[in-house]
């Protein structure tokens, strides 16, 4: 096996263990964030007499559902996918690698991915928001010390800790965003500078390799100095 096939496999073999380890961390964060969610939506208590405002119940119901669906998708490609790919990785054969689907099938493990990791967890950091509006909202000045000083405010226990809430969780959103955004960059400039690094070890063994060619061309025949 020469270098370049050599150097080919390897990176086949680098882009097959990293489309497994993304499966598989895409499929176990999906499943505990979706389960999280569901049980978020059964255990919460609506009262049947309080009126909610629609728009918060909507927003809530509406976040719920699209959390479980992304986090579902994600889930789906990975079980489909993981299996194959993990059956190659168990093969004790070089030449295995082109078996696996990683290949064909990495803009869906891509797109699992980042359903899983990004916008599923954005979502998440929303579902939490929604759920302590939704959970909080009913609390209210039961006595009348808190009554008499609740006179001075319009707001309530329940809105004052949903709005805490809020406060909380809006910055580390925004952090979250920006260290996306700064991992994703930083991820795309080191795959940019291996693939330029390995082009360059590619070219400069062309070029070693058509020296010792051209040498050769240029070497004398065989019992011409006896001439």
């Amino acid at each position: 096996m020469s270098l370049n096939e050599h150097s080919m496999q390897a990176l086949s073999w680098r882009k097959l263990y990293l489309s497994r380890a993304k499966l598989k961390a895409s499929s176990r964060t999906s499943a505990l964030l979706s389960g999280f969610a569901m049980v978020a939506m059964v255990e919460v208590q609506l009262d049947a007499d309080h009126v909610y405002p629609r728009g918060l119940l909507i927003a809530f119901s509406a976040c719920t559902t699209v959390l479980v669906a992304v986090h579902l998708f994600a889930l789906m490609v990975s079980t489909c996918i993981h299996p194959n790919i993990e059956a190659v990785c168990n093969m004790h054969n070089l030449n295995s690698v082109k078996e696996s689907p990683h290949e064909r099938m990495h803009r869906h493990i891509e797109l699992a991915w980042a359903f899983s990791r990004v916008i599923g967890t954005l979502l998440f950091l929303a579902e939490v928001v929604l759920l302590c509006w939704v959970k909080f909202l009913l609390l209210k000045n039961k006595h009348p010390v808190d009554s008499a000083e609740g006179n001075n405010s319009t707001i309530t226990p329940g809105q004052a800790a949903a709005i805490a809430s809020t406060s909380i969780m809006v910055p580390f959103g925004l952090i979250f965003i920006i260290f996306a955004v700064h991992f994703y960059r930083s991820l795309v400039s080191h795959k940019t500078d291996r693939q330029f690094q390995e082009l360059n070890e590619l070219a400069e063994f062309a070029r070693l390799q058509d020296q010792l060619d051209h040498r050769g061309d240029t070497l004398p025949p065989p019992g011409s100095q006896f001439a």
